[in-house]
């Protein structure tokens, strides 16, 4: 094996097809699935699948399947009738993990020289294209002798690697939680009951207990973080805002450096943007455009982060225009688009004005560039490279907001004209002219901004 190829745990996908799963959605999954795993950081190099009326309840895979499985794992491919409970120690390790020092990578136990090359080739973790229960997960790694992880565990893990403000991890740790709990096992050799008189308590139910200690306690900090953040919306509240939303990897990193010249994380990889990113329109405009980009969605998207990350999805549902960000050179677009919108209509901002932009259309045949803008013949296709494709979506953002403005005449005393920054800063200044009475200045903005001006006269 190549040194490259070795430098990366190795990982084998499952994934049962379901009869109302077409062969193109269950390959799609799939693929998709194996990105998530090359972002946490294992080698994919076998993917095991079956077609059956539904998910066994006990090992996901039938029997032979999972014998198939195990033979790539070097597990015994059978569960142990009666056996306990047992994690393995990948796992141990997993759940262990520093919460504030997530590693790049995730570490195996190298192989002993007795295992040889065939052993050391083996992959040792199995991931699976379905949520698991605890019994399926433990069943699993008892018959694979892999770690176990399912579509969840490893979207729930990438957000944990790659959250980086406070409020990001907090919200991530609170996910985390909520879908490691119910997942807590006794390990082998482990005292069923707590030492000591009066305690009536497993080891695992006092882990729990933490837990829920700690939830409140994260729940508390976010909490506070919160409101400061609605505090800081608030004052936002007047101001032109436009929130670039979409599938995750569609490109949405990549708008908001070019609409706005920020130097935001570009990453070709799934969920490189946790943080909400408020930045505003350049060249900037008078009234000034703010331009925010949210967190990606992706398919299965655990409920507990959509709610974990519902302050972050705010600004989605507070801004006056939602881009919708769809990455034009995928095949499963579509389906990708409505993951987007059945999120939204989940917090409510379905009725929120937006236009439909195709990205990444440098990677389009003419022919497939105009098949798209007879679909969908509102909408914008064009490339974040493209200077030109940008100042045109610039020209769009301001042309939308334009057609809701107003024209009004305010009057500045002289002495008053400290505010008259006030009034450059939230309306566009056509004229000017001077007499007795003070500065008059003709300008054109929003109708609550022309309101709150003309009060403050």
């Amino acid at each position: 094996m190549s040194k490259s190829s070795s430098a990366r745990p190795l990982a084998v996908l499952v994934g049962v097809q379901l009869p109302s799963v077409s062969d193109t959605d269950h390959a799609a999954d799939l693929a998709e699935l194996g990105r998530l795993v090359h972002t946490l950081g294992y080698e994919v190099v076998a993917t095991v699948t079956q077609r059956r009326e539904g998910v066994a309840s006990g090992t996901v895979l039938g029997t032979g399947k999972l014998k198939e499985l195990a033979r790539l794992t070097g597990g015994s491919g059978v569960v142990p009738s009666g056996a306990q409970d047992r994690k393995s120690k990948a796992r141990e390790r997993w759940e262990a993990e520093e919460e504030d020092a997530p590693e790049e990578n995730p570490v195996v136990e190298p192989a002993t020289e007795a295992d040889g090359e065939q052993a050391a080739a083996r992959p040792t973790v199995v991931v699976v294209d379905h949520e698991l229960s605890p019994s399926q997960l433990s069943n699993l790694e008892r018959a694979t002798g892999a770690m176990v992880l399912d579509r969840t565990g490893v979207i729930v893990d990438i957000f944990h690697r790659h959250a980086r403000s406070r409020e990001a991890r907090m919200q991530v740790e609170i996910a985390r939680l909520n879908y490691l709990a119910p997942r807590m096992r006794e390990s082998t050799g482990s005292s069923e009951r707590q030492q000591g008189r009066g305690s009536g308590d497993s080891a695992v139910e006092l882990d729990r207990r933490k837990i829920r200690d700690r939830l409140a306690e994260l729940r508390e900090g976010l909490a506070a973080i919160q409101q400061d953040q609605d505090q800081r919306r608030y004052a936002r509240r007047d101001q032109l805002r436009v929130a670039l939303v979409g599938y995750t990897n569609a490109g949405k990193s990549s708008l908001m450096r070019a609409l706005t010249g920020s130097e935001v994380l570009v990453a070709d990889q799934l969920f490189a943007t946790l943080d909400t990113t408020v930045r505003a329109l350049q060249p900037e405009t008078r009234p000034r455009v703010l331009i925010s980009d949210t967190v990606g969605f992706i398919q299965k998207l655990p409920h507990d982060l959509v709610a974990s990350f519902r302050s972050t999805l705010d600004e989605a549902l507070e801004a006056s225009l939602l881009l919708y960000v769809v990455d034009a050179s995928d095949p499963t677009w579509e389906a990708q688009l409505e993951v987007t919108r059945s999120v939204l209509r989940e917090i409510g901002a379905q009725g929120v004005p937006s236009r439909l932009l195709f990205n990444k259309a440098d990677r389009l045949s003419p022919e497939d560039r105009e098949a798209l803008l007879q679909r969908h013949p509102e909408a914008l296709v064009l490339s974040a490279h493209s200077p030109d494709d940008v100042a045109a979506l610039r020209q769009t953002i301001i042309e939308f907001f334009e057609r809701s403005m107003v024209e009004a005449e305010l009057v500045i005393p002289y002495a008053r004209q400290g505010r008259v920054s006030e009034v450059y800063e939230n309306a566009r200044v056509i004229s000017e002219a001077f007499d007795e009475t003070g500065r008059r200045l003709k300008v054109r903005a929003l109708p609550a901004a022309i309101a709150r001006l003309t009060r403050a006269e």
